[in-house]
C-alpha cells in the first residue's frame, strides 16, 4: 500500500497542502504547533474514518471554515492500478468517493486505505477500556477476513434492538427470537475473533522479541465475553437474563469480548509501567501490520507520530530498524529525527512543517 499523493484542505492548523511521500519513509518535521500530526491525523481519517486525537469530526475543520476535505492517490500493490479517494465532511454529513464516485457506505472507501498508527494515545491500548481492544481486532478482522462486516453489523442490530426491550420492560417472552438472533451472530463473530487471535500470536511473538526480548515471549489471552469454556452464549444469555432486566442491558456477549498480552518476565499488565504500555502499544501494532502483510500481501501504511517523545532512543532504534525493513510505507513526525534513522537516510524523504505549510526538504 503506498500513498503516491495526498490533499487536505481545512484541516485544523492546514489550509491547503499537497504533498507526495517517498516510495519507504516521509519524515516530518517542524516545531511544536506547526500542524505536523493534522498530516497523520487526515491519513488516518482516510483509514478510520475519525481522527486519532478526537472523535469530533467538528473538531477537524479550520476555525472560520464551514468543512474540510482529504484527497489521495492511492496503490494497494506495485502491480495494482491507483485509486482516487475522497472524503468530505461538514458538521452535518460525510461525502466519500472512490474513483470519482459516491459510495453507499463509508467502510468501502475504508478499505483501500489501511492504515496502522502509532501516537501518544496508543498505550490505552494497553492500559485502557476494552472496547479499544475489542476495535484492534475488529480493524484486522475487517480488512482480512471477507464475512466480518456483514456479521458484524447484524450482531449490532440484534444487539441494540435487545438492550431496546431490555429498557421498554417488554415481556420475556418478546426476548426469546432476539436471543437467537444475537446467539447466532455472536457465536459467528467470536469464532472470527478466536481464530483470529490465534494467528496474530506468533506475530505478536516476533515484534516481542525485536522490541521487549528481555520480557520474555508474550502470550495473547482473548477472552469471548461470556465464559465460552463452560456455556454457548444461548446459555449465557438465559443466564443472565433476571440481570439484564434488572439493568435494562445485555452483560453477556461479544460485546464485552477482551484480550490481554503478558509477558513471563513481567507483572500483569495493571502493574506495567508506562515506557511498558508504549512498547507493547507500538508491539501490537508492528504484528498486525506484518499479519495483514501476509495476509493480504502487501503492507499497511505505518504511521509514527512523535515518536521520538515517546519512545526513549534504545526503542526508538529498534522501532525504526523494524519499519524501515519491512518493505512498507512509513510517515513518521516529530520535531527531530528519531534515533536510528540516520542509518536508513537514503530511504527517507523529509519534509519540513511550519504553521501549516509543508515543503519538501532539500
Amino acid at each position: 500500500m503506498r500513498v503516491e499523493r495526498l490533499r487536505v484542505e481545512r484541516l485544523r492548523i492546514v489550509e491547503t497542502v499537497e504533498i507526495e511521500p517517498g516510495p519507504n519513509i516521509s519524515l516530518f518535521t517542524g516545531p511544536n504547533g506547526a500542524g505536523k500530526t493534522s498530516v497523520l491525523e487526515a491519513l488516518h481519517v482516510l483509514a478510520y474514518g475519525k481522527s486519532f486525537r478526537s472523535p469530533s469530526r467538528e473538531v477537524l475543520i479550520r476555525r472560520g471554515a464551514n468543512d474540510f476535505s482529504i484527497f489521495a492517490e492511492v496503490r494497494l500493490s506495485a502491480d495494482a492500478g491507483t485509486h482516487r479517494l475522497g472524503l468530505a465532511c461538514s458538521t452535518r454529513r460525510w461525502q466519500a468517493r472512490v474513483d470519482g464516485d459516491p459510495v453507499a457506505t463509508l467502510g468501502e472507501l475504508l478499505r483501500l486505505c489501511p492504515v496502522v498508527c502509532f501516537e501518544p494515545g496508543s498505550h490505552a491500548l494497553i492500559a485502557g477500556p476494552s472496547e479499544l481492544r475489542r476495535r484492534f481486532l475488529d480493524w484486522g478482522l475487517f480488512h482480512v477476513e471477507p464475512t466480518f462486516s456483514a456479521v458484524w453489523r447484524r450482531y449490532q442490530r440484534s444487539l441494540k434492538q435487545r438492550n431496546a426491550l431490555l429498557k421498554s420492560g417488554q415481556s420475556r417472552d418478546a426476548l426469546d427470537a432476539w436471543d437467537a438472533e444475537i446467539t447466532d451472530a455472536g457465536e459467528q463473530l467470536h469464532a472470527l475473533r478466536q481464530t483470529y487471535s490465534a494467528t496474530l500470536s506468533s506475530f505478536f511473538r516476533a515484534a516481542a522479541a525485536n522490541l521487549m526480548p528481555e520480557a520474555g515471549p508474550p502470550m495473547f489471552r482473548y477472552s469471548a465475553g461470556w465464559r465460552s469454556e463452560r456455556e454457548s452464549l444461548a446459555q449465557a444469555l438465559s443466564h443472565s437474563r433476571e440481570r439484564d432486566l434488572a439493568t435494562g442491558h445485555t452483560n453477556v456477549g461479544p460485546h464485552r469480548a477482551n484480550w490481554e498480552l503478558t509477558y513471563p518476565e513481567l507483572p500483569m499488565r495493571e502493574a506495567f509501567s508506562r515506557g511498558q504500555e508504549k512498547v507493547t502499544a507500538l508491539i501490537c501494532a508492528l504484528a498486525q501490520a506484518e499479519h495483514f502483510a501476509s495476509a493480504c500481501g502487501h503492507w499497511p501504511i505505518i504511521a509514527l507520530d512523535d515518536l521520538a517523545s515517546e519512545l526513549d532512543e534504545a526503542h526508538q532504534r529498534q522501532a525504526i530498524a523494524a519499519v524501515a525493513e519491512c518493505g512498507a510505507q512509513v510517515w513518521i513526525t516529530g520535531t527531530s529525527a528519531p534515533a536510528g534513522l540516520d542509518r536508513y537516510r537514503e530511504t527517507v524523504t523529509s519534509f519540513h512543517v511550519e504553521q501549516g505549510n509543508i515543503r519538501r526538504a532539500v
